[in-house]
């Protein structure tokens, strides 16, 4: 069956990184700052909330809606922090902003910390919707103008300039387990070899998709492995390949929302049971084998022919 065509948002919210889009000056309050303060600051700086810090730590995030809330219990003035929020939502700023966009959904929250991974009371930004937002048009002007280039001095596929009865290029990449901050890299790596290798840009995004996806699994669930991208003029196929754990159940594993990412996976906003339900939905075709204790075994392969793609 033919997978939907990714756009090129899509590509880059998998691309970007928290970091990249954020808010880097905040407004913060204090946590003793009376609650009558903050008609003010949220009028003046028109925002709908702020985080609250405390000798330069993250301690909680006070809202337009805690405020009114506030009125309407005609309360006395107290300080924020008896009003604020302690339990966070929070993301890290080399998080994929794929990450943020499902916390957004997920929690109906305007705003976002942004923290560093190792020290979760440092904060960093605040991220919006709008941030988001602005963000991807600014990606998507600089991408345009690059894309303008590579047509220029692209004309053709690499493999139109080869002379062989058969041709394929096997790029390798090796992704280490519970490595966070360098996940993503590998299929970043490879989104831009194959941009090199005149490959057109609608197969490049739903292969970047894939990859990403893939990656991910390998550091949340592995202690590493390696991706392998196949480019040949008819195919590009992508293998994920590790040495275990493994997978129990290959049907459940493929229900959207099922996973078995442990807690400390889920609180740092991975895990959440879409990685091989969105392979499978971007590629071609799609296998994996999987044996419990021995490793597991994925690849996705998708038609170069923009034709044979819609056609299935």
């Amino acid at each position: 069956m033919p997978s939907a065509r990714i756009t090129k948002t899509q590509e880059m919210v998998y691309e970007l990184k928290v970091g990249e889009v954020m808010t880097r000056q905040v407004i913060t309050v204090g946590p003793d700052e009376p609650m009558s303060r903050l008609r003010g600051i949220l009028r003046q700086n028109r925002i709908s909330g702020l985080p609250v810090v405390a000798e330069g730590r993250l301690v909680g995030l006070i809202s337009l809606e805690d405020f009114i809330k506030w009125l309407g219990d005609r309360a006395e003035d107290t300080p924020i922090c008896q009003r604020m929020t302690r339990q966070l939502e929070a993301v890290a700023d080399d998080d994929p902003l794929v990450l943020a966009v499902g916390k957004f959904d997920k929690s109906g929250l305007g705003r976002l910390p942004v923290v560093d991974r190792h020290d979760p009371s440092k904060l960093l930004g605040i991220l919006t919707k709008g941030d988001v937002i602005e963000g991807l048009l600014k990606k998507l002007e600089i991408d345009y103008q690059e894309e303008e280039v590579r047509r220029h001095r692209t004309a053709h596929v690499f493999f139109e300039d080869v002379e062989a009865d058969r041709t394929a290029l096997v790029l390798q990449y090796d992704v280490k387990g519970q490595d966070f901050r360098q996940a993503g890299g590998s299929s970043s790596r490879l989104k831009q070899t194959l941009h090199r290798l005149g490959v057109r840009p609608n197969l490049v995004r739903r292969v970047a998709i894939a990859s990403f996806e893939a990656e991910m699994n390998l550091v949340v669930f592995t202690a590493g492995g390696t991706l392998r991208a196949k480019v040949q003029p008819e195919t590009v196929s992508l293998e994920a390949e590790d040495s275990g754990p493994g997978i129990a159940d290959i049907t459940k594993a493929l229900e959207p929302g099922y996973s078995t990412a442990p807690d400390w996976v889920r609180e740092l906003g991975f895990g959440a049971g879409m990685g091989l339900p969105n392979i499978r939905k971007s590629c071609d075709r799609f296998e994996i084998d999987s044996t419990v204790g021995k490793g597991t075994r994925l690849t996705a392969c998708f038609f170069v022919d923009e034709k044979s793609h819609e056609t299935g």
